[in-house]
């Protein structure tokens, strides 16, 4: 599977947030935010204000990359769920498609069963959503592929003579 930076189209986008935003409210969470194992930040919902979400986001996928490697060091192909607790607010992450990390910050007003629960239907949703934007960009040609399919051999003689 590609690793650079997943293509989002409008349709897909709208979906995703629905359901992160479903997440949300369902798991009793503060946070909920989808990010690009490139570490960009796809959509989010919660309250953002005083986060810097553009760090989040990368720290997060550091944190997936270096758990990667230590899965690799014991053998696994990866851990395909972290969790994080602390004072006040637990993060948990999890990989959905092998292609994007789904992050639920939460504090004691939710659990962990109930965050691992509604995740778990969150992911399967997410997961065919990316599947079937991995498709729709496979099947499509790129913009770049149509600008080359269009220019010819007398174009480019026109241009360097």
């Amino acid at each position: 599977m590609p690793t650079s930076s997943l293509i989002m189209f409008e349709e897909e986008f709208k979906q995703i947030t629905a359901i992160i935003d479903r997440l949300l409210k369902d798991a009793n969470a503060k946070l909920v935010f989808l990010v690009d194992k490139d570490g960009q930040l796809i959509a989010s919902s919660g309250d953002t204000r005083d986060l810097d979400t553009t760090s989040l986001a990368s720290l997060t996928a550091g944190n997936i990359a270096a758990t990667g490697g230590l899965a690799k060091l014991l053998g696994e192909k990866e851990f395909s769920i972290l969790f994080h607790e602390g004072e006040k607010d637990n993060i948990h992450i999890s990989i959905v498609g092998q292609r994007v990390i789904l992050v639920v910050i939460f504090d004691n007003r939710s659990s962990l069963g109930l965050v691992r629960l509604r995740v778990k239907k969150a992911s399967e949703e997410l997961n065919t959503i990316i599947k079937k934007l991995l498709h729709r960009v496979e099947a499509k040609p790129s913009a770049e592929e149509n600008l080359l399919a269009e220019i010819s051999d007398a174009d480019i003689d026109k241009l360097f003579h």
